[in-house]
């Protein structure tokens, strides 16, 4: 009887501590599992469970009953025109909102489905059977249109939390797709690789009648997206990135450029899949206390000018456990309608970060406010509400400094309207005794 229960326990744990790796991987078609086999390699290495499907499978489901089937979604698909079952650009927004992570490449001959998902993220691609192309920096073994480029690390963005390392230890890469464009105006978007100053988004071949989609550094390679619920989205303009033939590829510049024998392909996509899938810049509060100083417990109500103290612990999810987070910008503000107070959170232990200040002389309703927001990293978000009261009756000084002028302005009114009503008195008196007399 033990052992059927030992195993059920153990099936649970497998299945919880797998849960978070579930990941759903559309194809244009199976021959791509081959193509891309290192890349899957190593996500199936770190854990994750893949499901291959066909992008246009009429059995493509991402949840039942309300309940997700997967947390990330890989779509390798670059040129499905509509996708199978009930999958839509609409389901695949609701799986961005709630929470789900998704990698997609295109290539030169990207759908329109592709396209209106990449619009609804921020991106938008250019016309089909364009290409980045770069008279300057493109690859000796490219074969005269300039489209296979060499992107040097400077075009990275410069985040060791996204590529897993500093930017300047990555060797140049190697790029061969379509660009991208990023709406100037959406905020959660990020370039993670731009194109140089002389690369430029068009079809090969063909004579040059109007601006190009996209100019310059201006030109996206790939882009990322992390929404305001820390879903994250990477679109890449090239599927061959992720190619097995691009990550053991060697790199030369045809003009006069040093020779590496590997390019960085493979380092920088599988740090860009770690980034998609939540595994680095996940951050997470622990726990979060206030007092005043000298106690230890939250009070039920604090008074204007107390002092307040403020802690709270926050962490980071590194190599699948969560460890304590070290930084020296995390910032609190005590907030009532604007914040009154903003201050830097000192470190007093590792990932525990305090605060002391005066409440201010203002009573009302006021959060702690610790609103955390790093390139790279998930928002750390945290407010806790508190209620500031007004002095009682009791709490107010009996003599206050800068009113003694005041007081002694009373007092000698008093003593002056005593002295004067003896002096009127008396001099009444003297002159009766004299009219007397």
């Amino acid at each position: 009887m033990k052992f059927p229960v030992l195993l059920s326990i153990f099936c649970i744990f497998i299945v919880k501590s797998t849960a978070q790796f579930r990941t759903l991987v559309l194809l244009d078609n199976q021959v791509i599992r081959e193509t891309h086999s290192i890349f899957f390699r190593s996500l199936i290495d770190r854990g994750y469970s893949l499901t291959y499907k066909v992008a246009d499978d009429s059995t493509l489901v991402l949840s039942k009953y309300g309940e997700a089937l997967y947390d990330n979604l890989i779509v390798f698909a670059p040129s499905v025109e509509e996708f199978g079952g009930v999958l839509n650009v609409d389901t695949l927004t609701q799986f961005i909102d709630d929470g789900g992570n998704v990698l997609i490449a295109g290539s030169s001959v990207t759908g329109d489905v592709l396209r209106e998902l990449a619009s609804e993220c921020g991106f938008e691609v250019d016309e089909e059977g364009a290409y980045v192309i770069d008279h300057l920096n493109y690859d000796v073994s490219d074969e005269g249109e300039h489209t296979k480029l060499v992107v040097d690390n400077e075009n990275l963005i410069d985040s060791s939390v996204i590529l897993g390392q500093p930017r300047q230890k990555i060797a140049p890469l190697i790029y061969e797709g379509t660009g991208l464009l990023a709406d100037t105006e959406n905020q959660l978007v990020l370039p993670l690789i731009t194109g140089h100053s002389t690369s430029y988004s068009y079809i090969p071949g063909q004579k040059i009648k109007e601006y190009p989609h996209a100019v310059g550094k201006d030109t996206l390679l790939v882009a990322g997206l992390q929404a305001r619920n820390n879903a994250r989205v990477i679109f890449s303009g090239s599927l061959s990135f992720f190619s097995d033939e691009f990550f053991t590829a060697s790199v030369q510049k045809a003009a006069n450029g040093q020779q590496y024998e590997k390019s960085g392909n493979q380092d920088v996509a599988i740090a860009l899949s770690q980034w998609v899938f939540k595994e680095h810049g996940q951050l997470r509060v622990k726990s979060v206390n206030h007092h005043k100083a000298g106690e230890s417990k939250p009070p039920s109500e604090y008074t204007i000018m107390d002092n307040a103290v403020y802690n709270i612990e926050v962490e980071i999810l590194n190599g699948g456990k969560w460890e304590p987070f070290v930084a020296n910008d995390i910032q609190l503000e005590f907030v009532r309608i604007d914040p009154f107070i903003r201050t830097i959170l000192k470190k007093t232990q590792n990932g525990s970060y305090e605060a002391k200040f005066k409440i201010p002389d203002v009573y009302g309703v006021y959060q702690f406010k610790v609103d955390y927001d790093r390139v790279g990293y998930t928002r750390l978000y945290s407010t806790t509400q508190v209620s500031v009261r007004p002095l009682q009756h009791t709490q107010y000084e009996r003599f206050i400094f800068s009113a003694y002028p005041y007081y002694t302005g009373g007092f000698s009114m008093m003593i002056g309207v005593f002295l004067f009503s003896f002096v009127f008195l008396h001099f009444k008196d003297e002159d009766k005794k004299s009219k007397s007399d």
